[in-house]
C-alpha cells in the first residue's frame, strides 16, 4: 500500500466502552528506525509484520505519504534490532462508527493508561461520527505520536492530562 494518509487522532475516555464494541483486536509491538526526513516503523501485529516509511506531514499532521509492505516475521524481527529506544508494544480494538473504522490503541509498558484512537479518511474535510468514548482531538500534538512516546513517554508527561485521559 502506498498513498496518501489522512488521519485524526483523539484520546479516549477512561473505561472500557470501546472494547465492548470492538469488532476485533490484535496486539502490536513497533520500532523506529532513524531517518532523516522520514519516518521508518517495522511493525509485527499478531503473526504479520509490516515495514512502514512515512513522510512528513506539511499540514500540522493531518496529512502525509505512505508506502507499506509486508514482511516476514523473521525480518521484522531483525529490523526491531535495528530500532532506536525500544518498542511500543500495544493492543488495538476496531470499532465501527458508521462507514468508517476507529482503531483504539491501548499502550502498555511506559505509556500505560495511554489510548488513543484514529480514524482513517479519504478527504481532509470529510464528516465522521465519533463513538461516546472519544474525547478532544490531539492530531498534530507531537506527544501523542507512537516515535514520540518512544523518547518521551506517557508516565512522564500523563498528569498534564485531564483524570478522565489517563
Amino acid at each position: 500500500m502506498s498513498g496518501l494518509e489522512i488521519e485524526r487522532k483523539f484520546l479516549v475516555r477512561k473505561g472500557d466502552a470501546y472494547k465492548g464494541v470492538a469488532f476485533s483486536s490484535s496486539h502490536i509491538q513497533q520500532g523506529y528506525i532513524p531517518a532523516d526526513g522520514a519516518t521508518v516503523r517495522i511493525r509485527i501485529r499478531d503473526n504479520q509484520a509490516y515495514l512502514t516509511i512515512k513522510s512528513k506531514s506539511v499540514d500540522g499532521g493531518l496529512s502525509r505519504y505512505e508506502f507499506e509492505k509486508e514482511i516476514t516475521l523473521d525480518e521484522a524481527r531483525q529490523l526491531l534490532k535495528l530500532c532506536r529506544g525500544g518498542v511500543i508494544d500495544k493492543r488495538r480494538y476496531l470499532v465501527k462508527s458508521g462507514p468508517h473504522t476507529f482503531e483504539v490503541d491501548e499502550f502498555y509498558g511506559d505509556n500505560a493508561g495511554l489510548v488513543m484512537a484514529e480514524v482513517e479518511l479519504k478527504t481532509a474535510d470529510e464528516p465522521f461520527k465519533k463513538p461516546d468514548f472519544i474525547g478532544p482531538e490531539v492530531t498534530g500534538d507531537r506527544r501523542f505520536y507512537n516515535s514520540v512516546l518512544l523518547t518521551c513517554p506517557f508516565c512522564e508527561w500523563k498528569d498534564t492530562l485531564p483524570a478522565e485521559y489517563r
